[in-house]
């Protein structure tokens, strides 16, 4: 029972990559026997320090110190058979390969430390994002949603982008912004702006009253909290989206964010028109201030929203992504597979790196199978206004 639970003990302590210890063992064995045929006109002893850093690329500090000491064993037992075990040359020799063996252990546990403290670092970089940005559901009502998310900073799961969704009676409304500026301050008040859209956003009857109050909840968390040595004034651009389950008229309001870009058959790609409004976050601004727009979506349509990092990345030559270009070539895929070829191309466009975060949220609507009822009542149960003419205030 105690050889099975140390065994198994054994294989899970194992890495994947120990099996490249064969390699610096190989090395050991071949430039000893080389240094013993030789005899002592060619000494190749001190070239076993290749041996433990090597080990040190694939292996941890317990395996690269087996190997370093397994060196200077071997390197004492050249200088025994050659019969120079005593003179200075030699004992020189074995004392720097230990030291060098010691110092290459010495890195790996610092290496191993550093892999330690980034992990937990990007584990609670997960459960912020998990907290913040709560995953879009793949279907919510006659929608299917998929959602991309590619910050700029390395190692970085969140950062100054946002986007959100949620249900309410009769018909869906979704959130994507951008805030102005990177860091910590610029997580804080994406935190804020999502937790007043999820709260408000089944309070208010219509996207510019929601406007308005995402606006009271950014100026106070700016006045709260100063950002230190931050250029220029703190604002947030965001796009409001309603989505009825049924009609095809949906609305939106843009606080300083870009139009999405609506998708059909055939490699169509058009713009809504859309009168934009003052960003989140320049004063405290009351529903007349923000526009609200009105345009198509019909069934079978892909719905693309975006932030200005994807627009504004850069290839080697300086020209921005063609984002509605690419887009087309697209039209007919799913949400996923869409997200998919868009993720790939803009990376290849900016060189595996972007200058900025970029998100993405692609919805495409499907024919509602339910029993059609009174769009009205519910809209107006659900906060939702009624139908107008495509371009209505």
């Amino acid at each position: 029972m105690r050889i099975g639970e140390r065994f198994r003990a054994l294989r899970t302590s194992w890495r994947p990559g120990h099996g490249w210890v064969v390699l610096p063992l190989a090395l050991i064995g071949v430039i000893t026997l080389v240094d013993i045929l030789t005899g002592r006109n060619i000494q190749l002893g001190p070239l076993l320090v290749i041996a433990p850093a090597l080990c040190a690329s694939f292996a941890g500090p317990v395996l690269t110190g087996m190997v370093g000491g397994l060196a200077v064993v071997a390197q004492t037992f050249i200088v025994q058979r050659l019969g120079s075990l005593t003179t200075e040359s030699s004992l020189v020799q074995i004392i720097a390969l230990a030291v060098l063996s010691a110092l290459i252990v010495f890195y790996c546990l610092l290496r191993e430390r550093r892999g330690r403290q980034l992990a937990q670092v990007r584990s609670v970089a997960e459960a912020a994002q998990q907290v913040l940005m709560w995953p879009l559901p793949e279907r919510i009502g006659p929608l299917r949603v998929a959602s991309l998310y590619l910050p700029a900073e390395d190692e970085a799961l969140i950062g100054g982008d946002l986007y959100a969704v949620t249900r309410v009676e009769g018909g869906t409304r979704l959130l994507i912004g951008d805030v102005r500026g990177k860091g910590l301050a610029a997580i804080g008040e994406a935190a804020v702006l999502l937790g007043a859209f999820r709260e408000a956003a089944h309070r208010h009857t219509g996207l510019p009253q929601l406007a308005a109050a995402l606006e009271q909840s950014v100026c106070r968390y700016e006045a709260d909290f100063e950002r230190e040595g931050e250029i220029g004034e703190p604002f947030v651009t965001a796009l409001l989206l309603e989505i009825p389950d049924e009609g095809g008229v949906s609305r939106m309001t843009s606080c300083g964010h870009p139009p999405p870009l609506l998708l059909g058959p055939g490699h169509s790609v058009t713009v809504p028109r859309l009168r934009p409004s003052p960003p989140l976050g320049v004063g405290s601004l009351g529903p007349s201030s923000y526009a609200l727009d009105s345009f198509a979506f019909e069934d079978g349509e892909t719905l693309l929203l975006y932030t200005d990092g994807v627009i504004e990345a850069r290839d080697g030559g300086g020209r921005f992504y063609p984002f509605a270009e690419r887009a087309a070539r697209w039209t007919e895929s799913s949400p996923e597979a869409l997200l998919h070829h868009l993720r790939r191309d803009l990376l290849a466009h900016g060189g595996g790196r972007l200058g900025d975060d970029a998100a993405v949220i692609a919805i495409h609507r499907q024919p509602v199978a339910s029993e059609p009822h009174r769009f009205g009542e519910a809209a107006r149960a659900g906060g939702l206004a009624e139908p107008r003419g495509a371009g209505e205030a």
